[in-house]
């Protein structure tokens, strides 16, 4: 199995992504294709882990990374793993007025099964975009 961390942002020109939009679509992709992650998104950033087949997560890679609301797609973890971290496909979603400390404790608690760094990378983006 293949595990690829990466984070974007949303292009300019974007109008303002529609996260639930971009869930509905995800689990339906995810589900046929045997991947689970996790993604966070703000609006104007995406921070998201892939896991699954290998084949199906470069395919959703690919597919993400050409997709025309993402600019400047860095790759900060690509590993084989040998047990899924998530499983099942989860979202955190940032929305005006929520509590910073409850989407903390959200994102902590679907990451309790995923490895030290990539709960650190969920963890510290969290905290910065609350206090951005």
């Amino acid at each position: 199995m293949l595990q690829i961390m990466y984070i974007s942002s949303s292009t300019a020109s974007c109008a303002p992504v529609d996260v639930a939009k971009i869930l509905t679509v995800s689990r339906h992709n995810n589900a046929r294709d045997a991947i689970t992650g996790l993604l966070y998104a703000d609006g104007r950033r995406f921070l998201q882990v892939l896991e699954g087949p290998t084949d199906a997560v470069e395919r959703a890679f690919v597919r993400i990374a050409a997709d025309s609301r993402h600019r400047a797609v860095v790759v900060l973890s690509r590993r084989a793993i040998e047990a899924r971290e998530f499983g099942e496909w989860a979202m955190s979603h940032r929305t005006p007025g929520i509590d910073g400390d409850a989407l903390i404790e959200q994102i902590s608690e679907r990451l309790e099964t995923a490895s030290p760094n990539i709960r650190a990378t969920f963890e510290g983006f969290a905290k910065i975009r609350r206090a951005a």
